[in-house]
């Protein structure tokens, strides 16, 4: 074993290729090397889907069983639910007592996203956020750190999170005493999937190819996606690569023995744009294929999910009230 890992998912709805491409992949990867703790983030979801808590609640399985479907193997892998390891909250407002506020403030994640949410429209807005969203990296700080992770995989929008954590871990250990480790980033090959549209792919710009959607569905969805803007009939020549042509990336990742193939003959005005989707929503469900296999074997053993929720839970909150020990020592709290 390399060392320790922790890293999770909001549950704001089912899983999709970006999520798989940004983050599921790696970790599947990843756990045959590192002890891997897998959550799944409702109390960050609430940082944005505080109306709808029962909405939360409800996707939670879905996701856990995307996690199982997508090659998790929960015997190896801790998969648990954020709010049911409480210590993640105890840490979490100890960490808030130590950052300084300057440190949340300059995040240019949090400004992003809550731009897309239409809070605000300048730098000097951050007022109009809420607490939880502003402190969302301190929440995240303690998800990391209460594990004593070495590495978390995330993508590149991510890293400044990352920093941050690494801050609070050197601001305790300054403070109380050398104790949490400095957790490094680990970068996925492919940190984003454009959306069928170009755009980041998103489920709230309805954009996205969801890990259960059966053959039919992708198909609909290819078949919506953009390509190669100058392309305007099947007898213009195109340049997939250098355009920048969506389902061109797509087939390098779900179709790569016949990438060349496709390049080539897009150029030469030989494939056209609907043949050259088809072929590719074809690969797509081939891929999808053995995923929502085992989603259904794991939907079809009565009770399964929860045993491996509840079990992860159990190793989760034993690993995490260890730290906690050790926190309140450190501090002076105990």
């Amino acid at each position: 074993m390399k060392g320790r890992i922790l890293s999770g998912m909001r549950p704001t709805g089912r899983l999709h290729l970006g999520n798989y491409e940004g983050a599921l992949r790696n970790w599947v990867a990843l756990q045959e090397d590192y002890e891997m703790f897998c959550m799944i983030a409702d109390w960050h979801a609430l940082t944005t889907e505080y109306e709808h808590p029962q909405e939360v609640r409800k996707i939670t399985k879905e996701v856990a069983l995307d996690y199982v479907a997508a090659g998790l193997d929960p015997e190896r892998v801790t998969i648990f639910v954020q709010s049911d390891v409480k210590q993640h909250a105890e840490l979490h407002l100890l960490f808030s007592m130590i950052t300084p506020t300057p440190w949340l403030v300059r995040n240019p994640t949090i400004k992003e996203q809550a731009r897309a949410m239409g809070l605000i429209e300048d730098e000097e807005e951050v007022t109009k956020i809420n607490y939880g969203l502003l402190g969302y990296p301190v929440l995240q700080a303690a998800d990391i750190l209460i594990y004593r992770a070495d590495a978390v995989p995330v993508g590149e929008d991510q890293v400044p999170h990352i920093e941050l954590t690494r801050e609070i871990a050197r601001r305790f250990n300054h403070l109380y005493g050398k104790f949490f480790p400095e957790p490094e980033p680990i970068l996925t090959k492919v940190p984003r999937l454009p959306g069928l549209d170009g755009r980041k792919m998103s489920k709230s710009l309805g954009n996205v190819v969801y890990l259960s959607d059966p053959p039919d569905s992708v198909k609909g969805k290819v078949r919506t996606m953009f390509t190669d803007p100058m392309r305007i009939k099947k007898e213009d020549p195109g340049d997939p690569e250098v355009r920048g042509c969506p389902v061109f990336l797509y087939h390098k990742l779900y179709n790569p023995n016949e990438v060349l193939e496709i390049e080539e003959d897009c150029k030469a005005a030989r494939l056209g744009c609907v043949e050259c989707k088809g072929r590719l929503a074809e690969k797509l469900s081939e891929f999808l294929g053995p995923i929502q296999e085992r989603r259904r074997e794991a939907e079809a053993r009565e009770g399964y999910i929860e045993e491996v929720l509840e079990e992860g839970a159990r190793r989760a909150r034993s690993e995490a009230e260890a730290t906690m020990e050790k926190v309140r020592e450190l501090m002076g709290l105990k």
